[in-house]
């Protein structure tokens, strides 16, 4: 048993050297394990911010149930844009006006011709015709980008003008 004893009284100062090493690598551990903890716990609240008391499968299925909303939402948000793209298509889009001279002895620029044309080139033209003693406003119809009617080449023109715009 005295063997043993001063066996260990000579190793003494390594054992106690091991010892403090352990201690030194178990707070590193610790302080370590205690910053993720911290991180996690940070996490946690971030999580459950603005709910008092309810367990995490409550708020999960809140924020599902939220997140199903948004999604509806987004759908009929989705719906409704494609509903006015449509509608805008057969809005006028393309616009084209022409002043002329209809008459060599009038004075200035004072008939017109005006082009509305929808996406489809669906439309109509608009010419007034003014004269000394009267004028004269009169429209024709376009579809897809033909008249039914002969048009002039005042009308030609502000059609054509109209129908080569994006």
């Amino acid at each position: 048993m005295k063997g043993i004893i001063g066996f260990f009284s000579d190793l003494q100062p390594y054992i106690l050297m091991g010892f403090v090493i352990i201690i030194i690598i178990l707070i590193i551990t610790l302080l370590v394990v205690l910053k993720s903890i911290n991180r996690l716990e940070t996490r946690y609240r971030k999580l459950t911010r603005g709910i008092n008391n309810e367990n995490l499968e409550k708020i999960i299925m809140s924020y599902l149930d939220n997140i199903d909303k948004v999604k509806e939402d987004t759908e009929k948000i989705k719906n409704q844009q494609q509903e006015i793209n449509n509608n805008l298509k057969q809005c006028i889009q393309k616009v084209s006006i022409l002043r002329y001279k209809a008459f060599e002895d009038i004075g200035s620029d004072l008939s017109f011709s005006i082009v509305l044309l929808d996406n489809s080139n669906d439309g109509v033209v608009l010419t007034g015709i003014y004269g000394r003693s009267d004028s004269t406003v009169y429209a024709k119809p376009i579809d897809k980008g033909i008249s039914r009617y002969d048009l002039s080449e005042e009308e030609e023109e502000v059609l054509y003008n109209a129908i080569k715009k994006q």
